[in-house]
């Protein structure tokens, strides 16, 4: 698993599969999205505005 966050757009992803995938992407809302790849198997997951998503 790798974490990278882009602090000049906020954006977080989170990467479960190393290597490169064809993706179907899933939004499940306007600031999150996941990616799909061979065997339905989940690749990562896209949070925008992760700052404020995050918040505690």
């Amino acid at each position: 698993m790798k974490i990278s966050y882009d602090p000049t757009v906020d954006a977080l992803y989170i990467r479960f599969i190393e290597g490169p995938a064809e993706c179907e992407v899933i939004r499940l809302n306007d600031r999150v999205a996941v990616n799909i790849g061979p065997g339905e198997q989940v690749v990562g997951i896209e949070v925008l505005d992760a700052s404020e998503m995050l918040e505690g």
